[in-house]
């Protein structure tokens, strides 16, 4: 039986960006073929599809429109001069539907961020796509579109509705992290312009910049090497190259640099160990030196990594440190616990501790070795002295276990034993105190504030109570000190639940169902078993009666617990899809494999006489 097609609802939102003021319909469209991404500018999966979608904005110019549909997670992404800024940091070069209501999300039934959905020239919606790794399927379907409708006379060509915007010019744009100088000065990631930059201890005066070759692409984290370790290996700065995937070292005095570790594409099959610059990295957004290894805070799969550095580069080892790229909060031991976008490390300075922020979920993380005598041979051990989970984020003070933040991106550890917090999208710096296990705010009115660091000496102590910090305003493209008292003061300001419609369910056995349809020319890759994962849990865990855990497939019986009421169902998916012989439709030895995965969290109200199925496409056509 042929499936009803289902028209294209009209896109609905508070206004564009990216078309000179122009309202855009679907309706002026037709004749095109529209792919809709809905995306929020925190979330790193949803940046991977951005660039997964620019080879498919340049081949199909003329005949297929691209528009953006922001769905705010964080009420600061809500914000339009937030979203503007984010529009122009990760160069979005087609139009923006701002929707903080999240009506058209509503209107397409989005779960997740990412979703794509792909309209036909007549209309009608095609295909959903969950998640991110679409690009080589997305291709294929688009000329599949391309052809089919050129046949029928119903396509349409030329310019689409996307007009450039004015670029602004600033000597620094949308900095990222930071680390002090000797002589009192800085260096700087200059993130939006891809290069490196040494300021004096004016912060204004610019000493030196450094491009690298290849070309650094969006670098964030930077690090200092200890100098008997910088002598050693001859360079004294680490970078993580965000968009690169590459871990690159540079050294100051000559200029010169050195890929460290990655090969400059991105990770998709499962992450191993061995020799640094074979291994494909996913989006390093930090770095910082820990236990006489370099820490790479991997966000793009939700983990933190150990480069092991040599004299010679090639020798590098790299292995996973923790994380199962799993994405939230579970504290333990390395190789079980959960990490979400962890985006900001610092070492403590006895070094027995490296504190993380852990982005997505607002949550400060602890690391600690398993055992101090075995060193990181032992393994380590992850604890969340302050965050709740993926959705729970705020502004409050106060005993650690109640304390709320909001997309902290960086830290700085203090001779105390305190730690300091880029609270970015609360604008704000944020202190936990371990011994009293509080937390207060030292400084706020800061525009996205993505690094801090102690001016001058690391290990310095307040003069007359007062510290002189430095810190990297992302969003006001500047660097600049601040003196603040560590005393700080208690905000009680408001605390949020991400907003998205809740999905009603029965109470009692619940069918999860995904649907999976691998790209033309690629089919599920059964050679060594099911290449299908479920992964699920809910918050609160009562909730789920029965069916957590990880399991092979696509299907699971669920068992929601009425008496515990509404909650959140997290559900992760994975599933491998190798290019099969166009022919026989077998997989050749050496075929080239896909991995697509995906996150949801799912808000669930639980109604007597709601359906008992919850169906979710990784990959629906």
């Amino acid at each position: 039986m042929r499936r009803p097609r289902l028209r294209a609802p009209e896109l609905a939102g508070r206004g564009w960006l990216n078309t000179g003021g122009h309202e855009v319909t679907l309706a002026e469209l037709r004749g095109k073929v529209v792919v809709l991404d809905f995306w929020t500018f925190c979330c790193v999966n949803c940046l991977h599809v951005l660039d997964e979608l620019r080879p498919l904005e340049e081949e199909f110019a003329d005949s297929l429109v691209l528009i953006g549909v922001h769905s705010p997670k964080f009420v600061h992404e809500a914000d339009p001069e937030a979203l503007a800024a984010a529009v122009e940091r990760y160069a979005v070069h087609h139009p923006v539907l701002d929707d903080p209501e999240l009506v058209t999300w509503q209107a397409y039934t989005a779960r997740a961020w990412p979703t794509l959905v792909v309209v036909d020239p007549e209309g009608y919606v095609v295909a959903s796509l969950s998640g991110e790794g679409h690009g080589p399927g997305l291709t294929c379907l688009v000329r599949e579109l391309l052809e089919e409708h050129e046949a029928k006379g119903t396509l349409r060509r030329g310019d689409g509705p996307y007009v450039a915007p004015t670029a602004p010019a600033t000597t620094l744009r949308f900095p990222g992290k930071a680390v002090e100088t000797d002589d009192g000065g800085v260096v700087v990631t200059d993130t939006a312009h891809h290069e490196v930059v040494r300021l004096a201890e004016d912060l204004t005066t610019e000493v030196a910049r450094w491009a690298a070759e290849p070309a650094l692409v969006e670098p964030q984290g930077i690090c200092r090497l200890p100098r008997e370790v910088a002598e050693r290996v001859g360079y004294d700065l680490v970078v993580a190259d965000s968009v690169g995937h590459r871990v690159r070292g540079l050294d100051t005095g000559s200029g010169r640099w050195v890929t460290l570790a990655g090969t400059g594409t991105q990770l998709r099959e499962r992450s191993g160990e061995g020799p640094a610059l074979e291994q494909e990295l996913s989006t390093p957004w930090d770095v910082a030196w820990w236990q006489d290894v370099l820490v790479v805070a991997m966000a793009g799969t939700h983990q933190l990594w150990a480069l092991e550095l040599r004299a010679d580069p090639a020798d590098n080892e790299i292995r996973v440190l923790a994380g199962t790229s799993a994405e939230g909060i579970r504290d333990g031991r390395g190789e079980e616990a959960w990490l979400a976008q962890p985006s900001g490390l610092a070492a403590a300075v006895d070094g027995r501790t490296l504190w993380v922020a852990d982005a997505e979920t607002s949550a400060i993380r602890q690391v600690t070795l398993a055992d101090e005598t075995a060193g990181l041979a032992g393994g380590v051990v992850l604890r969340t002295p302050v965050g709740q989970g993926l959705f729970d984020f705020g502004h409050v003070d106060g005993p650690a276990e109640q304390a709320l933040l909001q997309h902290p991106l960086g830290l700085c550890a203090l001779a105390d034993g305190s730690v300091l917090v880029a609270d970015t999208y609360n604008g704000a710096l944020r202190r936990y105190d371990p011994v009293t296990r509080m937390v207060s705010t030292v400084a706020t009115g800061l525009r996205e504030p993505s690094d801090v660091t102690v001016a001058g000496d690391p290990a310095a102590a307040p003069q007359d109570g007062v510290l002189v910090v430095t810190v990297v305003e992302s969003a006001g493209h500047e660097v600049r000190r601040l003196g603040i008292r560590l005393d700080g003061q208690q905000v009680t300001g408001l605390s949020h639940t991400t907003r998205r419609p809740p999905t009603e369910l029965a109470a009692g056995e619940v069918a999860l169902q995904v649907s999976f349809v691998p790209p033309t020319g690629q089919k599920l890759d059964t050679r060594w078993g099911d290449p299908t994962q479920l992964m699920v849990s809910a918050s609160p865990p009562a909730l789920l009666r029965e069916g957590a855990g990880t399991a092979r497939g696509l299907t699971r019986r669920l068992v929601l617990d009425d008496r515990v009421g509404d909650g959140i169902l997290h559900v992760s998916v994975r599933a491998a899809a190798c290019d099969g012989d166009p022919v026989t439709g077998e997989i050749p030895e050496h075929a080239a494999c896909h991995l697509y995965q995906q996150d949801w969290g799912i808000p669930v109200v639980l109604v007597e006489g709601a359906p008992a199925v919850l169906p979710l496409d990784l990959r629906g056509v």
